[in-house]
């Protein structure tokens, strides 16, 4: 019962995060799509004049994640609601034996607001966007894992890291202006200014958090944790100086203009830029790279922020009742939670904090076979708290002057190599439709309904993405050059 109950706590925490729901699309780099240039500002489109409509000009949704696939949840060839956790059949040494001491579970969301860009003369494009986004990030250590899928037999006698433990999530408005500049003939060079405006943040990070359990299942915890929150609540502590309750300001959301003033806010200000450039080494073969997110957000709005620090140690002899039925788990878990509140000390600071963007760096080549097809290649590498995600990426493009996009795509990321891509457009006359996934999985097995039918799901899908919008285009170019005249 104790290990089931660890089980379901780790299964409620992950799905919690994925609930939640990254701005880079390795697809969309090569499709000849306004909305490129949010990958790298030095890409411009063929058309002289672009707008994005609200909201609709487009929606991103990206879940990144090295810790579960669907093979870790759902069990092949039974109901769906069998859960692979808690089934007698979980193989914890092979889910062990798959993760690193860097675990990472990172949701995240943009959508374009507003986008408009235009070619002023023939050497220059300007840019201007207006981007809510959502980003958060999860670091999990290996041995949270272990502590939550071994037998308190097995754990006896180690002691155990949990420092690298983190969790974060913000949403801020970014309001962004970029150009796009020739040179030269063969050089393009990209930049965009962004401000944004913090919405909410709240995160966790800890300088200590390790538990030693001794032969006789006694327990000792030592951690060092601090919460920094801005947003519209405010923490109550008891007569104990303990967190008893979060208070949230319900009254500022009960108008369209209490709403519209807490999402403009001013007060959480940042900055952030955007850099890249574009060589055409030949008509028919160019390289990039380009710098995104690099910025940060002060947040000074609504603080709360608590430090905790304790060391307690809880007695073997009490888990081992449990063992031997003569003690009821729950009243071990309360006597568990009583000594974690008599020895933690929090301090309330309330400190405005700041956070870094998560910025990626990518580098691309593409060759031009014929005027409307070429073939590319991506990588692209997302850094986070001096750790990061790589993808590479191979791709195969269609651009049919305006009228038609297409990009197939086949990805590595995630230590995983059977991710296809996909991305089509249809852009007749002025107006432009186009969806697109980075993330279609090649490996697939069945579960059962309820009603006994087999359906299939990804066997492999810790990654997943999602892209689609609608613009209007003006004054229409053709796209490759020189290579269009030959």
């Amino acid at each position: 019962m104790y290990r089931k109950f660890k089980l379901l706590l780790i299964l409620i925490l992950t799905a919690f995060c994925i609930s939640a729901k990254s701005q880079n699309s390795q697809v969309l780099y090569y499709m000849n799509l306004p909305q490129a240039h949010l990958l790298n500002p030095a890409i411009r489109p063929s058309n002289k004049v672009y707008i994005g409509l609200p909201v609709i000009s487009g929606v991103n949704l990206n879940i990144n994640n090295n810790i579960l696939n669907f093979k870790d949840i759902f069990i092949e060839g039974q109901p769906v609601d069998s859960i692979a956790f808690i089934s007698e059949k979980f193989d914890a040494d092979r889910f062990l034996s798959e993760k690193s001491d860097y675990n990472f579970l990172k949701p995240e969301a943009l959508v374009q607001v507003f986008g408009l860009g235009f070619s002023p003369r023939k050497d220059l494009y300007v840019f201007a966007d207006y981007n809510m986004r959502m980003e958060s990030s999860f670091l999990f250590p290996k041995d949270l894992f272990r502590m939550a899928f071994y037998e308190h037999e097995s754990l006896a006698g180690n002691s155990y890291d949990l420092s690298t433990l983190k969790a974060g999530i913000m949403a801020y408005n970014e309001i962004g202006l970029g150009v796009s500049k020739n040179f030269t003939d063969k050089l393009h060079i990209g930049f965009k200014a962004k401000m944004l405006l913090g919405i909410y943040s709240a995160r966790i990070t800890t300088n200590e958090f390790e538990a030693s359990i001794e032969n006789d299942y006694s327990q000792t915890w030592k951690a060092d944790l601090r919460m920094d929150i801005s947003a519209p609540v405010k923490i109550e502590w008891d007569e104990e100086n303990n967190p008893s309750d979060l208070i949230v300001y319900d009254a500022r959301f009960e108008s369209v203009k209490g709403v519209v003033k807490e999402v403009l806010n001013t007060r959480n200000i940042g900055f952030g830029v955007d850099f890249g450039a574009v060589y055409n080494i030949s008509d028919r073969l160019s390289v990039s790279a380009a710098v995104t997110d690099l910025g940060f957000i002060n947040w000074k709005k609504d603080i709360s922020s608590v430090t905790g620090v304790s060391q307690f140690e809880f007695t073997g002899e009490n888990i081992q009742d449990v063992y031997e039925g003569s003690a009821d788990f729950n009243d071990i878990v309360a006597a568990y939670v009583d000594s974690l509140k008599s020895s933690i000390v929090f301090t309330e600071t309330n400190q405005p904090f700041s956070t870094k963007l998560s910025y990626g760096i990518s580098a691309g080549v593409n060759y031009n076979l014929t005027k409307s097809f070429s073939l590319g290649m991506l990588s692209y590498n997302r850094f986070l708290d001096s750790r990061y995600q790589q993808a590479l990426t191979l791709s195969a493009n269609l651009n049919l002057r305006n009228l038609f996009s297409a990009s197939l795509a086949y990805t590595t990321a995630n230590y995983r190599r059977d991710n296809l891509g996909f991305g089509i457009a249809f852009k007749p006359g002025w107006f432009q439709i186009y969806a697109m996934a980075d993330r279609i999985p090649l490996a697939w097995k069945k579960v059962q309904t309820e009603e006994g039918r087999n359906i299939p799901i990804p066997e492999f899908w810790n990654t997943a993405h999602l892209r689609l919008g609608m613009n209007l285009c003006f004054g229409n170019r053709t796209i490759s050059g020189k290579l269009d005249k030959k």
